[in-house]
């Protein structure tokens, strides 16, 4: 069985349309061509804003042209991830999908179905004869994942939508309806690359990784206590450099700041004599760090070979003060809600760390929570740990939540409806992770909005996969929410 044998046909075709489309954040261009290619193909009106946000509009049917507009939104961009041994270019390459039971899988890298499977059902909507429904605009949002900044530009030119009630397509569990979200802030620190030549002496060249790890969503996903590969480094560093005089030449992880980090990476060398040592110690290291994570981050490898000596090393002050940095940086769970039993209510993720062009090493990290004073307290406490360390400090523009309104004219709707098809409400819920309609709520918090989706899990790692069944359960529920 391959995506062209599942059903519901006319979705599952846009969405394998959208795996052939190289679609990066920051990189749209593509995608955004291919709906206005729709849009003149299947003779709909749309608009394309500056940011390349597109609404396509459709007429209501026969009987149903005095409902209310409803807004269908979800953003064309996908996280870009992948493991280490896949040889994938996102810029060009299209994304491989293959049926596995009833998940569809990648071989190696993220599926998109973040948020391409939204994206997939608007235009399935908007294709199909046999739908009924009222006036709806279909609203597709560019460079969600590095910062909602195509949400962002909409805000400010909030005409080019005329509904007032939408409904966002970027949630990953069918049978839950969100109806509020976490702002966010991110966090970049810049430490100088001070190098020296390697000492005079006999030394040997170790290669370190740091990978297996199952990584996720830096929001939906930090509360599960995964490893922290960066974490795990820095604290493997830490260890080596008191035990066996461990000097770094080279020290990286992670990739993106919505993404737990799941691989690190560093070179470096010990004197000779520390050989049998080392790797005693690198041993027992990862034994402890494996019953850590037993039950949680199974599959965590840690690897040592030995490599050749690089020209330089970096010196012993700037390796005192990266190793410190990144065992004191918070990571993970901060509080949690005490409004909604279960809710993270704000976190921190130590998202990346990397050599820059100009010499320096960049760390990156990003905070969520409920409330704007905690992202503004957590984000100062970052900023205060990375300029002890000397380092220089640049914080990223936030993004606003969405605050939960249970009297919700679209919520009764939608949980009215899931109980009519499936003979049980839906649960109700708010998600700790940025939304795009927390900056359509800071815009206009008159608007009247939900979030719902079909299940995907392992997002923004190489692991995600969709669940096929849900899919097709989500399309009959969508399809009939339009129309009631």
């Amino acid at each position: 069985m391959t995506i062209n044998d599942l059903k519901p046909k006319l979705l599952w075709h846009y969405f394998d349309e959208l795996t052939q489309i190289p679609r990066p954040s920051k990189h749209e261009e593509l995608v955004v061509k291919y709906l206005a290619d729709f849009a003149i193909k299947h003779n709909l009106e749309y608009q394309q804003d500056e940011a390349g946000n597109t609404v396509i509009r459709k007429g209501a049917t026969l009987g149903l042209e005095d409902m209310e507009t409803i807004v269908l939104q979800s953003h064309v961009d996908m996280v870009c991830e992948k493991n280490t041994d896949v040889k994938h270019d996102f810029m060009k390459d299209p994304i491989q999908t293959y049926v596995d039971g009833n998940w569809l899988r990648t071989k190696g890298t993220t599926l998109g179905a973040d948020n391409g499977i939204g994206v997939a059902i608007e235009l399935a909507i908007l294709a199909s004869n046999d739908i009924e429904h009222g006036p709806i605009e279909c609203l597709f949002t560019t460079d969600e994942e590095t910062g909602l900044t195509g949400a962002s530009a909409l805000a400010k030119n909030w005409n080019l939508i005329k509904g007032r009630t939408l409904i966002n397509l970027d949630s990953e569990d069918e049978g839950e309806v969100y109806i509020g979200c976490a702002g966010g802030c991110g966090t970049v620190a810049f430490l100088n690359n001070e190098t020296e030549s390697i000492p005079e002496g006999r030394f040997l060249g170790l290669d370190i990784s740091v990978r297996g790890l199952k990584g996720g969503h830096s929001g939906g996903d930090i509360h599960l206590g995964r490893g922290n590969a960066i974490k795990i480094a820095a604290r493997l560093s830490k260890m080596l450099s008191d035990e066996c005089q461990f000097r770094i030449c080279h020290f990286s992880g992670g990739n993106i700041h919505n993404a737990i980090p799941r691989e690190a990476h560093i070179v470096g060398f010990v004197p000779f004599e520390y050989r049998e040592k080392c790797r005693v110690e690198l041993n027992v290291f990862a034994a402890q760090i494996e019953e850590e994570l037993h039950g949680v981050d199974d599959d965590l490898e840690i690897f040592m070979e030995t490599t050749d000596l690089p020209d330089m090393v970096l010196s012993q002050d700037i390796q005192n003060k990266l190793i410190s940095i990144l065992i004191a940086a918070p990571h993970g769970v901060i509080r949690m809600s005490h409004d909604i039993e279960g809710l993270v209510e704000t976190s921190s993720n130590l998202a990346s760390v990397k050599s820059t062009d100009d010499n320096r090493i960049r760390i990156e990290t990003s905070q969520r929570s409920s409330y704007k004073s905690q992202i503004q307290y957590t984000t100062e406490m970052i900023n205060a740990l990375f300029s002890l360390a000397g380092a220089e400090v640049q914080n990223r523009d936030g993004y606003p939540g969405w605050t939960p309104n249970m009297k919700s004219p679209i919520l009764q709707k939608s949980v009215a409806t899931y109980k009519a098809l499936f003979g049980k409400e839906p649960l109700i819920k708010a998600i700790h992770a940025g939304l795009e309609c927390g900056l359509f709520y800071e815009r206009d918090n008159a608007m009247d909005m939900i979030s719902i989706g079909p299940t995907i899990r392992e997002v923004h790692s190489p692991d995600e996969c969709v669940d096929i069944d849900s899919v097709g359960k989500f399309w009959t529920y969508i399809t009939t929410l339009l129309k009631v």
